[in-house]
């Protein structure tokens, strides 16, 4: 083989490593485009999203069925305002449940779904009335420590 054809050869393994780098990179940052499709807007108010993003996951059963479209600060009630955009493909019953939950080694949240069983489906802009707030690592360590010290406060 003679230099120029090595020389393309290394450039073309080279280009393929950097697509594929940037490729993951999209994929781990939910920035890719893979999923367009007519979706319709829901919301829900949670006292704690914990570290949910936008274009954060919607799932339901382990699939991605919506991403988060928005998060706002209500101003008046103290409570995040998360707005999903829900594939049209996937109809909900009004009486779902949202839950911020953790998944990965990552620690990504996303925001899932446990369905219920009314017969009236979500329509474009309703909010979903049960919520379930993201578990805070923090609150709940400082919370085993609190009893632990207080188990053995009463045992003295």
């Amino acid at each position: 083989m003679n230099r120029a054809a090595i020389d393309l050869w290394v450039g073309l393994f080279v280009a393929l490593g950097l697509a594929a780098l940037l490729f993951l990179a999209l994929k781990v940052g939910n920035l890719s485009s893979t999923d367009v499709g007519e979706t319709y807007a829901v919301q829900a108010n949670f006292d704690n999203i914990g570290g949910l993003k936008v274009r954060g996951a919607v799932k339901s059963a382990g699939v991605v069925v919506g991403r988060v479209g928005e998060i706002r600060f209500d101003r008046e009630n103290y409570v995040a305002q998360v707005s999903m955009n829900i594939d049209k493909r996937y109809q909900f019953p009004r009486d779902t449940i949202a839950t911020i939950n953790t998944s990965g080694l990552l620690g990504e949240q996303y925001v899932g779904f446990e369905v219920g069983g009314d017969p009236e489906m979500f329509k474009p802009g309703d909010v979903l009335k049960k919520t379930q707030s993201a578990m805070v690592l923090e609150k709940l360590i400082s919370q085993f420590m609190f009893s632990k010290a207080a188990e053995d406060e009463g045992k003295k």
